[in-house]
């Protein structure tokens, strides 16, 4: 599987049942080349107008399956993966 192919893909929390959104990027191991967080873009504040307040970084550990269309992950809290987007 590519990255491309992972971006596809809208991630769930199996915890709660939430959509967190789809794929926007991906962290990995330079060294092992191994993927080590899913990154996904928060909700837009202001309609996306003023660009995202935050994302979400889900440790590759909490994948629990790849499907076609979905990546379901068990976060217990969301809080503990939120991250303030960088700006500039």
């Amino acid at each position: 599987m590519r990255i491309f192919d992972l971006k596809k893909k809208e991630v769930i929390n199996i915890c709660d049942c939430r959509r967190l959104g789809f794929v926007g990027d991906v962290e990995f191991d330079e060294k092992t080349g191994c993927i080590t967080h899913l990154i996904i873009p928060g909700p837009g504040c202001l309609c996306g107008i003023f660009g995202r307040e935050k994302e979400f970084v889900i440790p590759y550990c909490d994948v629990v399956q790849i499907g076609n269309d979905i990546i379901l992950v068990e976060v217990k809290k969301l809080k503990d993966v939120e991250k303030a987007c960088h700006t500039g």
